[in-house]
């Protein structure tokens, strides 16, 4: 065993939107490879066969699905964040709630300082937490 990645799988053609938009709210991050749909391939041409990020070192791989499930995200997976400052936990929150939905507002738990937990416009749940 070489590697574990977590995969993110879209059923939207939105994979390269949520890849563009996840690496420019976390510094230190970036798009790493995207591999397309052909003519004449499984996929819908131009959309994302096989795409790889990375927030902060973390890689993720991705796909715009060309099949459609009966499942989505769900929250019990989560993309777990551990912010520096209350600045910091504070705009990620706001900027990836934008479209989406709270599931634990961002506040004061008494098991950290501040922690949110959201589903993003795309579907994807997301954990923020500035430690005590």
């Amino acid at each position: 065993m070489s590697k574990v990645t977590p995969f993110l799988m879209f059923q939207d053609g939105k994979v390269e939107e949520a890849m563009n938009y996840y690496t420019s709210l976390i510094r230190d991050s970036e798009i790493k490879s995207i591999v397309r749909y052909g003519v004449n391939e499984a996929g819908e041409e131009g959309t994302v066969m096989k795409g790889v990020f990375s927030l902060k070192g973390q890689e993720f791989m991705c796909i715009d699905s060309d099949i459609r499930h009966e499942f989505s995200f769900t929250p019990s997976f989560s993309i777990y964040v551990t912010c520096d400052t209350e600045e910091e936990i504070d705009n990620l929150y706001q900027k990836l709630i934008d479209g989406g939905g709270a599931l634990m507002s961002i506040g004061d738990y008494g098991f950290s300082k501040k922690f949110g937990w959201l589903v993003d416009r795309f579907g994807v749940s997301w954990q923020l937490d500035l430690p005590k």
